[in-house]
């Protein structure tokens, strides 16, 4: 194959997979009695275990966050900019771990996976998720492993959620949480986006009540829709107005409803390719999770009490062309902390994305990260 043009990647990757026997009992009330863990690990555990980190993922997002896995790879790693030796997060110094979440597509033991108890595909009878049962799961993978202390968590977006949850369920288990681009629980207008979305999917004639994998088909419209309105969220207006103004694709107007201006065709392309890489019911399950998270619902709505049992250091960064998760949200995350008395760091960065903005590599962003992951790195002898 061709080599990659990254100095810095990791380079090619193999995912491992845990097969977990232990029955996981879910916040839903039921029990998955056996389930995989896909998961990928870069960079070297030092001498002592104390060097890792535990990526998070977001959304879409899965196992596979930096490095290729052959020469089908069309690109990296979905972090692959910020994961590295010598990048952001050094894996010259850090042993990196990330593990697809139960319910994620093409990875751990989902809605596509094999019911052992029916012979068929879990479907619609998968159960439904939270992030605090994603991170007993990953704890799981921590014992596996033989890591006593992460010495960071981090994640964006759902991720940042997740890293939030560790810090108050296993406080004694990580010295650093890392949360970019998240919010303490979603917002009435973002549980609407999601439900907006949803209800695209299920109400496509192909979803077959979630089992449109025995029907052999996919609810491509449903999810492509789904996606569609998604990205719009992940955008600022001002990165949508740059890119495409009121551009149009014959440079005339055709008065018709076909494709004729320029976010009209780049948002069907992204719809469409994302049909092909995502799973309609994994969609289902994670934008449930992201609406269920809310630390402070089991302590009367206080979060700096649900913050009560955090030991670790809190790094939060913002950025401010994020509207979907804006710098107000991660400010009520800051000051929880403060009010809780427990360590924390923010940073705002000025971008112009949107709440893609933390896959990129803006140099603030990174800057402030890796001088933040180094000072971690160096407590550990990293």
């Amino acid at each position: 194959m061709t080599e990659r043009r990254d100095t810095q990647s990791v380079g090619r990757v193999t995912p491992e997979t845990l097969s977990v026997t232990t029955p996981l009992a879910l916040d839903c009330g039921k029990t998955l009695g056996a389930y995989d863990l896909v998961y990928e690990t870069y960079g070297r555990l030092n001498a002592d275990r104390s060097n890792a980190v535990l990526i998070c993922h977001a959304l879409s997002g899965n196992h596979h966050a930096a490095g290729w896995h052959d020469e089908t790879d069309a690109k990296p790693g979905w972090w692959d900019k910020c994961i590295g030796p010598g990048k952001m997060i050094d894996t010259d110094r850090f042993f990196v771990v990330c593990v697809a979440n139960l319910g994620a597509y093409n990875g751990s033991t989902g809605p596509g996976s094999i019911n052992p108890d029916t012979g068929r595909h879990y479907g619609p009878d998968f159960p439904v998720l939270t992030v605090a049962d994603w991170v007993r799961s990953q704890d799981v993978l921590r014992e596996h492993l033989g890591i006593s202390v992460w010495v960071a968590i981090v994640g964006g977006s759902l991720g940042g959620m997740q890293v939030m949850q560790w810090a108050i369920d296993f406080p004694d288990r990580l010295r650093h949480a890392v949360v970019i681009a998240s919010a303490p629980k979603l917002s009435a207008q973002n549980i609407a986006f999601n439900e907006i979305a949803r209800q695209a999917i299920v109400t496509d004639p192909e979803f077959h009540d979630g089992r449109y994998y025995e029907a052999g088909v996919v609810p491509r419209r449903g999810l492509m829709l789904a996606r569609m309105l998604g990205h719009i969220t992940y955008l600022s207006d001002e990165a949508m107005r740059a890119k495409f103004g009121r551009d149009l694709r014959a440079g005339r107007i055709n008065y018709g409803f076909d494709v004729e201006f320029q976010v009209e065709s780049y948002l069907r392309y992204q719809g469409e390719s994302f049909v092909t890489r995502f799973d309609a019911n994994t969609y289902l399950l994670m934008t449930k999770a992201l609406d269920y998270f809310d630390p402070a619902y089991a302590t009367g709505g206080s979060l700096a009490q649900a913050f009560a049992p955090v030991t670790a250091r809190f790094m939060v960064v913002s950025f401010t062309s994020d509207w979907r998760f804006a710098p107000a949200r991660s400010k009520e995350i800051v000051d929880a902390l403060v009010d809780a008395g427990k360590a924390v760091a923010y940073a705002e960065v000025a971008s112009d994305l949107g709440h893609d903005d933390f896959l990129l590599t803006m140099p603030h962003y990174i800057k402030t990260l890796r001088a933040y992951l180094g000072r971690a790195a160096a407590e550990v002898g990293a």
